[in-house]
């Protein structure tokens, strides 16, 4: 999957299109993402050392990867990831519109 945990995509279908959050888990056997603030579902939970009053609790619930992009960080525009490999031998994914490296801390050239 080229969707990494810690990157920021864009909602492109369903009833959060639209939306930007930071991905905060990847389901990679089911191809599915957790997205912050995205399909938020509701649990009734009993009262717990967690949550000692009980009630209904929101949390995240996953969507399919295939309707999130992410967001490049240097042009700030959604894009498809592409790969491009180092003079190390290493691969690190670009941009497909800028070509700039998406990975942190690594810079394409």
């Amino acid at each position: 999957m080229k969707i990494k945990t810690g990157d920021t995509v864009l909602i492109t279908n369903g009833k959060d299109r639209g939306k930007k959050g930071k991905v905060l888990k990847v389901l990679i056997g089911d191809n599915r993402l957790v997205v912050e603030g995205v399909n938020i579902l509701k649990k009734h939970a009993k009262p717990t050392p967690k949550h000692p009053h009980g009630g209904v609790v929101d949390f995240p619930g996953p969507i399919t990867a295939s309707n999130a992009m992410v967001i490049c960080s240097s042009c700030g525009k959604p894009t498809r990831i592409g790969h491009k490999s180092l003079e190390d031998g290493s691969k690190i994914r670009v941009c497909r519109r800028c070509q700039a490296g998406i990975d942190a801390g690594r810079k394409a050239k």
